[in-house]
């Protein structure tokens, strides 16, 4: 039985990330995320002026006929999200955890998707791969990834970005825009980053509360890991201690940059504060514009 304030933020995200994908995104979506390829779909009689590289020698030699095979731009994508369900994804200051907007964003690129006839599918990692939801289409399906960002209970509690992308590489030969949803803190992942995008177009999701990057001023306080549940001790109060905390959190969020940057992958930043949906938007537009 699901808890009704569960419920509820399912039902508010789903809602608000229909109305998220109006005529605007969803137009922005559809000319960045196409389909590759082309695939059969007919054989007709040949013509004068048809290419000969397209003649089908076995049905031409049982009519006694020249036909000639039809493709079709194959415009059908995949999309697959790798969502990050360790327990650091559970921290938020004023703007709620960042899971929830993890929630958000999977909710809103999976509509998108949806409405350009695109598959979805899920994978939930944590230090190992927690759940596999097979790209399926319609609202329903949607629901359905929705609610287990909620109500799933992962074993693990820490980071493994590697073994999602390596098992992403291992399940799905077709290419399929791939959005990893994660604070990503976590490193050595850039080979299995690199990898899938021989294959895949790889695209991160940064998700980060600005709350993480300064200290509160609150005198001597206890800072727990949520993923470790390793506990430190620091002076709040202290000027040299503040500006070093800010100062290593800083550079972890540009380790995680680099990371994407050598792998020549995107990567989107997302502060728990902004909105999803206007900060998607930019991101098609800048794809458009990078495109032409």
């Amino acid at each position: 039985m699901i808890p009704a304030v569960i419920i509820k933020k399912i039902k508010r995200i789903h809602i608000k990330s229909s109305r998220s994908v109006n005529n605007i995104m969803a137009g922005q979506y559809k000319s960045v995320f196409r389909g590759s390829g082309i695939e059969f779909e007919e054989v007709r009689e040949y013509a004068p002026g048809d290419d000969v590289k397209t003649l089908d020698w076995k049905v031409s030699a049982r009519l006694g006929k020249p036909y000639i095979k039809l493709y079709k731009e194959e415009r059908e994508s995949i999309v697959m999200l790798l969502i990050d369900m360790s327990s650091s994804l559970k921290f938020g200051t004023f703007s709620g955890p960042k899971l929830e907007k993890a929630a958000e964003v999977a909710s809103v690129l999976a509509f998108n998707a949806i409405k350009n006839n695109d598959k979805v599918g899920a994978i939930f990692f944590t230090d190992r791969i927690e759940k596999y939801i097979p790209p399926k289409k319609g609202s329903s399906h949607i629901w359905r990834v929705i609610k287990e960002i909620f109500t799933f209970s992962p074993q693990g509690k820490g980071t493994d970005i590697s073994e999602a992308l390596d098992y992403m590489a291992k399940i799905s030969k077709k290419r399929s825009f791939v959005f990893i949803l994660s604070d990503f803190l976590d490193d050595g992942y850039l080979k299995s980053l690199r990898r899938i995008g021989s294959r895949h177009e790889a695209i991160g999701v940064m998700i980060y509360d600005k709350g993480a990057f300064e200290l509160p001023q609150k005198g001597f306080i206890n800072l727990s890991d949520f993923e470790t549940g390793r506990q430190i001790m620091f002076d709040a109060f202290n000027k040299n201690t503040r500006k070093e905390f800010t100062s290593i959190k800083d550079a972890a969020h540009r380790k995680t940059m680099d990371i994407f940057f050598r792998a020549k992958s995107d990567v989107i930043e997302l502060e728990t504060a902004a909105s999803v949906s206007d900060t998607l938007l930019r991101y098609f537009r800048f794809r458009e514009r990078r495109l032409k």
